[in-house]
């Protein structure tokens, strides 16, 4: 609970948004419980050759969660910024949103692209443990970096328009005191 009282916090003094944060960890939420239920599809089935268990190791899953939701947050505010700064350029909302995603989406995508190679490289292991925490967070950073970061989160910011950037008043008071620059 500490950590999503701490992003939502965060976020909010990033970006002046009550929006964007929830949308943030929502999103966020989504990619990590899909990698779980892929994970857990193909150990406890035994697909693609992977050990047939008869679930996942707890301890695994706990980790799983910390590290991927650190790095689906790394990638949602290096989008987030490059979006922000087109933002305050005075960009429209979708303009800002096609811009952030043109600015960094090459960048999101070579970072995992090197981290899922790194994570695969755990399959290799004799640890069953380590092979699931391999495999889910390969899974994990893949469909962060592609479905959510590429796809999900610009047409989310697209729909909700310049209800992204929407903070009640007295919010928006403590972001203009208190706001995080980049």
């Amino acid at each position: 609970m500490i950590i999503v009282v701490s992003v939502l916090v965060l976020l909010f003094l990033m970006t002046g948004s009550l929006i964007v944060p929830l949308k943030a960890l929502l999103i966020n939420s989504l990619s990590l419980v899909a990698s779980l239920g892929v994970t857990a599809w193909l150990f406890e089935g035994g697909h693609l050759g992977l050990p047939q268990v008869n679930g996942l190791e707890t301890f695994i899953v706990a980790c799983m969660l910390a590290f991927g939701f650190g790095l689906a947050m790394d990638y949602e505010v290096f989008l987030l910024a490059r979006i922000k700064e087109y933002w305050e350029a005075g960009h429209d909302n979708n303009e800002a949103v096609a811009r952030g995603l043109q600015r960094s989406g090459r960048i999101i995508t070579s970072a995992a692209a090197i981290i899922i190679a790194v994570f695969l490289g755990f399959v290799s292991g004799e640890m069953l443990a380590i092979k699931e925490l391999g495999v889910a967070l390969a899974i994990m950073v893949a469909t962060d970096a592609t479905l959510v970061r590429l796809l999900l989160v610009p047409s989310t910011m697209t729909v909700l328009g310049h209800w992204n950037w929407w903070a009640p008043r007295p919010l928006r008071k403590v972001y203009e005191r208190f706001q995080l620059h980049h």
